[in-house]
C-alpha cells in the first residue's frame, strides 16, 4: 500500500476528494447515522467518534446536536490534522485524543453516542471483537452504538459479483482500471470484511440489547446497538 499516513487507500490530505470515487453512497452514512439517533430522541451529552478520519460525522452532527460535547478519535496523526482543520472556527465542544485505535481506547466518562465509521474493517478478527467490547463498555445504558463498515457477501460467489460491481462503480467515477483492480485486491488483505450475519452475532455477543440493520449497498452496511 503507498499510503502510509492511515489505514485507507488515501492519505489524509487528500481523503475527502477521493471518497466518493471510492466507496458509492459514502455521503449517505453520516446522513443516516445522524437520522438514526435523531429518530432514537435521546438527549445527548457526550459522543465519541471513533476512527473518526477527517471530522466530516462530527461536523454533520454538530449541526444536529450542537450541545453535544464530541471527544473525537483515530490511529492516525494525520487524520486528526484533517479533522481539527475541518471543525476549526465552530463553536462546539470538541476533544481532539492522541492517536488510538479504538481497542485501546479509554476515556473517563461514559458516552451517550459512540460511532465508528469504515473504521473497524481494517481489523483482524479477534481484534475488531475486541473494539466492538470496548465500545459497549464505554457507553452508558440505553446509550447508542453506530457503525458502517465494509462487508463480505455471504458466499463466494456473491463476494465475487459484489467485488466486480465496485470495480465498476469505481471505473464510472473516473478510476482507471489499474486503480479499481488495485483497490479490489485489498480486500481481505488491507482491510477484513465480515459477513452481515457475524456483524449482527459479534455486536450481540457484546450484550446489546438491540442490535440492527441500519443500511445496507453495494459492499457496504450500517448496524446499530442499543445498550
Amino acid at each position: 500500500m503507498e499510503n502510509n499516513d492511515n489505514a485507507s487507500a488515501h492519505k489524509a490530505s487528500e481523503y475527502d476528494a477521493n471518497i466518493t470515487a471510492t466507496i458509492p453512497y459514502c455521503g449517505a452514512f453520516h446522513t443516516e447515522t445522524v437520522n438514526i439517533i435523531k429518530a432514537y430522541g435521546m438527549e445527548i451529552g457526550t459522543w465519541l467518534d471513533t476512527g473518526c478520519g477527517t471530522g466530516t460525522l462530527v461536523k454533520a452532527a454538530y449541526a444536529s446536536f450542537p450541545g453535544a460535547r464530541f471527544i473525537l478519535a483515530d490511529p492516525s496523526a494525520e487524520m486528526m490534522q484533517q479533522a481539527k482543520k475541518k471543525l476549526d472556527g465552530l463553536k462546539g465542544a470538541f476533544r481532539f485524543l492522541p492517536p488510538v485505535e479504538t481497542q485501546n481506547l479509554r476515556i473517563n466518562d461514559r458516552a451517550d453516542v459512540i460511532t465508528a465509521i469504515q473504521a473497524h474493517h481494517y481489523l483482524q478478527p479477534e481484534v475488531r471483537e475486541e473494539a466492538a467490547m470496548v465500545c459497549y463498555n464505554m457507553l452508558e445504558r440505553d446509550g447508542m452504538f453506530v457503525t458502517f463498515e465494509n462487508i463480505k457477501p455471504a458466499t463466494e460467489k456473491g463476494t465475487d459479483i459484489g467485488k466486480a460491481y465496485w470495480e465498476k462503480f469505481q471505473i464510472a467515477g473516473g478510476k482507471t482500471e489499474k486503480e479499481a483492480q488495485k483497490h479490489m485486491d485489498r480486500f481481505g488483505k488491507e482491510y477484513f470484511p465480515i459477513t452481515i450475519e457475524e456483524h449482527l452475532a459479534l455486536y450481540r455477543k457484546c450484550g446489546f440489547k438491540v442490535v440492527e440493520i441500519l443500511w445496507a449497498s453495494y459492499m457496504q452496511a450500517g448496524f446499530y446497538g442499543i445498550k
